[in-house]
């Protein structure tokens, strides 16, 4: 499953087939959807991002195809622990001020996707304490970040690269923290490998 899914084509299919979803913050509501209920994650997923969008538009088809290439390389490379995990952003070549909104979706479609699932009193619990408390706060922060039109280009960068690294590794830190409650609620891979189709 090596299958990438590249943002900026990502997010032009989203915005022609009329989703309110942008790249970003399908790929956050995406991975923290899959932190709380695994492969089960999918299907609720999926209809949450192509809410209000029109089933009989071939533009629709197209998307759906390409988030479900997105649902099927994330569940892989954070259910195997693979280090190429990252936010689906813009590549580097992009405006850093694009960027660094779309970082800021990111965060914003991960928190909501780890909040607003159905769950039980475990998982709120597990979440108001550490670490995931701190990943939570820090993401918060991130959805108000801004481009520091003020600052050189090389400290813009550095930061934005020391940002994306480190939602990359709290993003995988929120995974393993949640994987008892997954595997409790009795999730598994079998049950949910055709989930998206």
């Amino acid at each position: 499953m090596h299958e990438k899914v590249d943002h900026d084509r990502l997010d032009d299919a989203l915005k022609r087939c009329g989703a309110s979803w942008d790249a970003a913050q399908t790929h956050g509501l995406l991975t923290g959807r899959l932190a709380v209920a695994g492969v089960c994650a999918g299907p609720e997923w999926l209809r949450q991002v192509l809410e209000g969008t029109d089933e009989s538009n071939a533009l629709r088809s197209e998307c759906q195809e390409m988030l479900d290439t997105l649902y099927q390389s994330t569940f892989w490379q954070l259910s195997e622990r693979l280090s190429e995990f990252a936010p689906l952003l813009p590549d580097d070549d992009n405006d850093a001020g694009e960027r660094t909104a779309a970082m800021a979706h990111w965060c914003e479609g991960f928190l909501h996707g780890l909040v607003s699932a159905k769950h039980g009193d475990e998982v709120r619990d597990r979440l108001a304490a550490e670490p995931l408390a701190d990943i939570i706060r820090d993401m918060l922060q991130i959805t108000r970040a801004e481009f520091d039109a003020t600052a050189d280009d090389e400290t813009n960068e550095t930061a934005y690269v020391e940002l994306v690294e480190y939602l990359r590794v709290a993003a995988q830190m929120a995974y393993e923290e949640l994987s008892e409650i997954r595997h409790s609620a009795d999730f598994s891979p079998e049950s949910g490998r055709d989930t998206m189709h």
